[in-house]
Parts: structure tokens; C-alpha cells; sequence
């Protein structure tokens, strides 16, 4: 199983410059964990000490925002789409 995950470009030096790369996960919370295995240090950037996902990321999967699903624990199948959003404060 291969699911697509969209790179902002702030995070792609950990990806070797890729926008997109393919992850397996059953959930948000695996597919994180298989990421960290392929590009060290991107867990660090999207969760917190305690593995959760920190506020200023935003997680979308099919479009749809994880923390109005199951968060972590949104279940991910193939063909879906997984976006990595950072937060954009203004002012």
C-alpha cells in the first residue's frame, strides 16, 4: 500500500527536495512513523514530545482537516491523498 503525502515547501530539504513522496500507514499516526524512517527529523516537525500532532500543522487527508476525524488515528487507505499544511499566522 502506497499512499501520496504532499510536502510544504518549508519541510522539503528533509525530503530531498521532493513535494510529494509515498508512505504506508494503516493511520495519520504510522504513516508519520514510516516518513521518519524514509526522512529522518520530519516527525520532529509535525508532532509534539508527547507524538501528537503539533497546533500549527495542519494534517488533510482527501481534503478533509484529521483533527475533525480521528486525528492520529485517521485511518488512510491506498489512492488517498495526505497534505502536510503549516499553519499561517497573520496579522
Amino acid at each position: 500500500m502506497s499512499i501520496s503525502v504532499r510536502i510544504p515547501t518549508p519541510l522539503r530539504k528533509l525530503t530531498h527536495e521532493l513535494d510529494t513522496v509515498k508512505a504506508d500507514g494503516a493511520n495519520i499516526e504510522q504513516l508519520i512513523e514510516n516518513l521518519e524512517k524514509t526522512y529522518p527529523g520530519l516527525k520532529d516537525r509535525l508532532c509534539d514530545e508527547n507524538g501528537n500532532v503539533r497546533r500549527f500543522v495542519n494534517i488533510f487527508v482527501n481534503d478533509e482537516d484529521i483533527r475533525f476525524m480521528d486525528d492520529k488515528a485517521t485511518s488512510v487507505k491506498e489512492g488517498d491523498e495526505v497534505s502536510i499544511v503549516p499553519a499561517i499566522a497573520g496579522g
